[in-house]
């Protein structure tokens, strides 16, 4: 919550690729939604992340996770598969944002239960839209789960 009342959505973007990582943090700075981004580079920090082990202690709880399947450490599929098997974590929207088209990854993301698999565009102006839309619905139109139940 801000001073002003105005509910702050937590977002954490695991991503590797600095320079995605600064086109959504860029993106999402004029957002509409205020928001506060969190950014891990690998799934291994991700999971510390969500279970607020070491130096996230005191991180808030996501609203939503944009997850790359392409991670180092531990991969974006296994991060998924931690998530979705953990009654704490489970509710929390996964968007997976990656740069792989391949069917299997779609495939496998949703039956690891992705809430939804978004392919990157190479283009900066295209990838800025997918980040407005993600936005746009997910921060927008989607009623997500308050919180810690």
């Amino acid at each position: 919550m801000t001073n002003d009342g105005v509910h702050m959505v937590e977002i954490l973007l695991v991503e590797d690729n600095p320079g995605d990582a600064d086109l959504a943090r860029e993106t999402l700075t004029i957002s509409k939604m205020k928001n506060n981004l969190h950014v891990v580079n690998d799934g291994e920090k991700a999971m510390a992340f969500l279970r607020k082990q070491g130096p996230y202690a005191a991180v808030p709880r996501p609203d939503i996770i944009l997850l790359d399947l392409n991670l180092p450490r531990k991969d974006g599929r296994e991060v998924l598969a931690e998530i979705k098997a953990d009654n704490e974590l489970k509710r929390i929207p996964v968007v997976v944002l990656t740069s792989s088209s391949a069917e299997e990854d779609i495939i496998k993301s949703y039956n690891l239960h992705a809430n939804c698999y978004i392919t990157k565009p190479l283009d900066f102006v295209q990838f800025t839209k997918i980040i407005h839309a993600i936005e746009n619905f997910w921060l927008s139109i989607v009623k997500l789960p308050d919180g810690e139940i």
